[in-house]
């Protein structure tokens, strides 16, 4: 077992039924927006995370595609599940920005996955790699979100 609560919670609801949907539940009421993609995080491992949401009005812009800033929504709750799972106990991060690319029109549901390398760890600037992905494997969005990483202050 991880020493990682995150982790922990989400390889403890895997073993319920619909354990996945549960979890990303739970996960999103943390940041109550990534509620409005309805994401389920179907792949969450340190350093690594895949989030899907399926296409549907709500998320649509006005030639029915996924809107961009839905799709974004999905890379930050990929990114922030990856980042909550991997970092060290005597760090903390927060996002500083978010540059994506649009690449292709978003026709179907979306995968979204965030990764970073262990070794980039340490306070500082951390670029996490995100894109999102058409059911077809069509990249759609690819960019970059910013972390800060940092100590995390002295208890006392």
């Amino acid at each position: 077992m991880s020493d990682n609560y995150l982790l922990n919670l989400y390889n403890k609801t895997l073993k319920l039924p619909a354990g996945r949907k549960l979890f990303s539940l739970v996960f999103s009421r943390k940041a109550p927006y990534f509620g409005t993609i309805s994401p389920v995080i179907t792949e969450l491992r340190p350093n690594y995370c895949e989030v899907k949401f399926k296409k549907r009005k709500g998320v649509e812009n006005h030639i029915q595609t996924v809107h961009v800033i839905a799709i974004c929504n999905a890379l930050e709750c990929a990114m922030g599940a990856m980042a909550e799972s991997s970092v060290p106990k005597h760090l903390r991060w927060i996002p500083k920005g978010m540059s994506v690319n649009y690449t292709a029109k978003a026709t179907s549901d979306i995968t979204a996955v965030a990764e970073a390398r262990p070794e980039d760890w340490k306070p500082g600037d951390l670029p996490v790699t995100v894109k999102a992905m058409r059911d077809d494997g069509t990249v759609v969005v690819e960019g970059t979100i910013n972390l800060w990483i940092s100590e995390k202050p002295a208890k006392g």
